[in-house]
């Protein structure tokens, strides 16, 4: 598995393992899941916003 260094501010570590704990998983499994749920809220909303600039441009064209 592929390793990545990222910067952050100390308190803000301090919260993500708080969290981590809180749910016995570690760091980096919640860094991950923090990322999936980011990219696939991304896709809908980017898949959201095509649907509707189509229906835009249907009704401009129709």
């Amino acid at each position: 598995m592929a390793r990545v260094l990222i910067s952050m501010p100390e308190k803000f570590l301090n919260e993500i393992d708080q969290v981590a704990g809180n749910e016995n998983r570690t760091r980096s499994e919640l860094i991950r899941e923090a990322l999936r749920t980011y990219m696939f809220r991304n896709r809908v909303r980017n898949s959201q916003k095509a649907s509707k600039n189509a229906e835009i441009l249907d009704a401009l064209l129709g």
